[in-house]
């Protein structure tokens, strides 16, 4: 194929302070949805001219408070956050001009360099006040990439004050095919502490999506049957595992600033939670069956928490009136919607009356601090309540596939909540999030004091899931509002002894959280007796609130021992992943993993929790026996 050279005339002015601008007058910044490709394409040439300029931005919606802060724009057009969309057929070759009008302080440029095999990132293009340059690459390898740039010469990881929106996506699509139907998000935060989801007491924490906080994100519309391929970018110094609401979703491509692998059919996984690092991106589609309403959203509590204006500190002001959906979430949500196909009946709501019932109860013992006294307690059928006397963490709800399965959940006591059934395949209104949950004018309710909502669901499949308070959930979730999942394949039966569970969680004391997870509900575990030449399914599962990095080691004394990896978030995984590797895996927020432990000799397995500043979080003892 022909490769038709492209000349790409970007043109930065950025003003380094936005106090300067305080007397005159400033644009209003556009939220960009990354649906239209920037420039203008004459003679086989396409020209992009682009200014970084500072702009009037309101992410909370346009009758909201705004700040002034650099953007990126097209010229003679207004600044958009993200940054303008550049889109190219791989092989293009670009030439970019570079102009830096700041009058005062050094602009650093990252991302306009070669995209082939073997290239690594490039130094920033380096200017100063009033200088010009042009580089010239290629981007020769289709993949999901951005330009970046910063007047605080920091890497990304630490860009977090008035630059933090200077970002723009560079997708390349490949040669001589039809560019995909699909959608490219940028995951953006301006706060004023670099951080990673550890509590830190950031005053500001404005996270954005497409240039967009949560309740004024974009609202995407599918049809069931719809094939739905997104792209997505993590532009910010925090990790974010990336939840989807009761769908599977495909992981085609990770990448980076300067390189993107995509998968081949038999090597992409199935997953509904994926974390995505500092600078990653994302390249993920999935097939909607059922239709409704869901979401698309981080799963650290603290980036989807209701906040103040331009995201200052959270409201903590906490009521069962109104639409939680949009007063009691923020920040890093997408919200979902799928319509039945052409004549088709909406099924959200019409799930069949449950077989297997069960009676979940939320219960509140007395406690200083708000909600820090919550408890899950299970009665199954007829049988009274189970309740964790030792720990704070919801009975196991084992269940079989194909069984339909109603649970009635029962507030007892005096919060308002909700319940999320993570990773099960369920119909939209029994998802969990009051107020977007189900279709039309039938919204699943919060669950008020002292009232009730039965929940309905036949699972598809088996394996680990987990079950999770969906409101409040920074303080709802440690307090013991947590629990898992068992769905059990045909003909198995689940036995405690050899079906082992490892439930890391977040402790209700802040100053715990900051060095320590609960396991199994407690700081101190209780250990597990394990036999020798006997096979153990051991389900790993992260609700905490604040650790989505953490990894999860076996060990035996100071070795590593193996273990068969057999799924994750409760789908199987393929035969020929199935083998012996070493114990170490990361394991985010919201994710499951199961493994099969067969221990060769006696003695003593820890099975450790490790922060991803490497110090260890918990510790759970397994003892090796005859």
């Amino acid at each position: 194929m022909v490769r038709r050279p492209v000349t790409l005339a970007l043109i930065l002015s950025l003003t380094a302070s936005v106090d300067r601008n305080a007397g005159g007058p400033v644009e209003r910044v556009r939220a960009n949805d990354n649906r239209q490709a920037a420039g203008s394409l004459r003679d086989g040439v396409l020209t992009v001219r682009l200014q970084a300029r500072v702009g009037d931005w309101h992410p909370d919606g346009d009758e909201a408070p705004g700040a002034q802060v650099p953007a990126f724009a097209e010229d003679g057009k207004a600044p958009q956050v993200p940054g303008p969309f550049i889109r190219a057929v791989a092989g293009t070759q670009v030439s970019v001009t570079i102009r830096n009008m700041l009058p005062d302080d050094t602009l650093h440029v990252h991302g306009l360099y070669t995209r082939e095999p073997g290239r690594s990132a490039a130094a920033p293009i380096e200017l100063a006040p009033g200088a010009e340059r042009t580089v010239e690459f290629l981007l020769a390898t289709p993949g999901t990439y951005y330009y970046w740039g910063t007047t605080m010469h920091r890497p990304l990881r630490y860009r977090v004050h008035e630059d933090s929106q200077l970002t723009g996506a560079i997708v390349v699509d490949p040669a001589g095919a039809k560019p995909p139907d699909d959608r490219v998000f940028i995951i953006g935060m301006w706060a004023d502490t670099v951080g990673s989801a550890v509590p830190h007491g950031r005053r500001r924490e404005l996270a954005v999506i497409n240039g967009r906080s949560w309740p004024n994100t974009e609202r995407l519309s599918y049809t069931v049957g719809d094939t739905v391929r997104w792209r997505v970018i993590n532009a910010t110094g925090d990790l974010h595992p990336m939840h989807l609401h009761g769908f599977y979703f495909r992981v085609d491509a990770r990448g980076a600033e300067a390189t993107d692998t995509t998968y081949g059919e038999a090597d992409r996984e199935r997953a509904v939670t994926e974390l995505l690092g500092f600078g990653a991106t994302l390249g993920l589609s999935w097939v909607p069956d059922r239709d409704g309403n869901w979401a698309f959203h981080c799963h650290i509590p603290e980036h989807i928490q209701p906040r103040g204006s331009l995201g200052t500190l959270p409201l903590r002001t906490m009521t069962h009136s109104g639409n939680h959906a949009t007063q009691a979430m923020g920040g890093l949500v997408l919200g979902v919607h799928v319509s039945p196909r052409p004549g088709q009946p909406s099924t959200a709501g019409r799930a069949a009356p449950g077989r297997h019932r069960f009676r979940l109860l939320v219960e509140e013992r007395p406690s200083a601090s708000p909600s820090a006294g919550l408890r899950f307690a299970l009665g199954d059928g007829s049988a009274p309540p189970v309740r964790d006397s030792v720990g704070r963490l919801g009975p196991p709800i084992v269940v079989k596939v194909g069984e339909p399965v109603a649970i009635d959940v029962v507030n007892h006591s005096s919060h308002p909540t909700a319940i999320h059934w993570h990773g099960v395949e369920l119909e939209s209104y029994f998802d969990g999030i009051a107020g977007l949950s189900g279709t039309g004018t039938r919204l699943a309710p919060v669950i008020a004091p002292h009232d009730s909502f039965e929940v309905r669901f036949t699972p598809p499949r088996a394996g680990t899931f987990i079950y999770h308070s969906h409101l409040d959930e920074e303080r709802q979730q440690p307090s013991g509002l947590v629990g898992p999942i068992i769905v059990l394949g045909p003909g198995d039966r689940y036995d405690p002894a050899t079906d082992l569970l490892a439930v890391f969680a977040s402790p209700a004391d802040s100053l715990d959280e900051s060095r320590s997870v609960l396991i199994n509900g407690r700081l101190d575990p209780l250990p597990l007796t394990l036999k020798l030449g006997t096979s153990y399914r051991i389900r790993l599962i992260n609700i905490t609130t604040a650790r989505p990095g953490m990894r999860v080691e076996l060990r035996r004394d100071s070795s590593v021992v193996s273990w068969r990896a057999l799924a994750r978030d409760g789908a199987e995984l393929p035969e020929r992943r199935k083998v012996l590797r070493r114990g170490v895996q990361p394991l985010t927020i919201g994710q499951t993993m199961d493994f099969e432990i067969a221990p060769r000799e006696p003695g003593d397995l820890r099975l450790m929790a490790i922060a991803n500043q490497g110090f260890a979080l918990g510790t759970l003892l397994l003892r090796v026996t005859p």
